[in-house]
């Protein structure tokens, strides 16, 4: 091979919401750092320098159903992000004071994490872990 990846830059998330998703992903820590209104999106960023992407074109959906997620045909695509934090008890901590709910965990997977799962507004799965020393 003539080439490796070195990192992971950023993950797109499409929502339907634009305030709404902004205000929920500040409460995880990323803030807005460049609006890019002629692509409907925008880039934020938090205090670790994780980027994401917010892609403000999706069609809203009163029962945030994620078609990759939540229907009986599987389709092929992502199916969510996950993201490393240092202290995922002060995560959950935050979430309850949100009234953010927890989908699923906390679980201890292979001796080696830590793990929640979460929905943005939109139904968009997100993993936070924290590795376990």
């Amino acid at each position: 091979m003539t080439f490796k990846v070195t990192a992971y830059e950023h993950v797109g998330i499409r929502v339907s919401q634009r305030e709404r998703s902004i205000q929920f992903y500040e409460v995880l820590g990323w803030k807005e750092e460049i609006d890019l209104p002629e692509h409907h999106a925008n880039e934020m960023v938090n205090e670790s320098g994780v980027y994401i992407n917010l892609i403000f074109n999706g069609i809203s959906d009163q029962h945030a159903k994620n078609i990759l997620q939540d229907h009986s045909i599987k389709y092929p695509g992502m199916t969510h992000a996950a993201f490393v934090v240092d202290d995922i008890d002060a995560l959950i901590n935050t979430l309850k004071q949100e009234n953010i709910p927890i989908t699923d965990g906390p679980h201890i997977y292979s001796n080696r994490r830590k793990l929640i799962f979460i929905r943005d507004p939109d139904g968009n799965v997100l993993e936070f872990n924290e590795i376990l020393k």
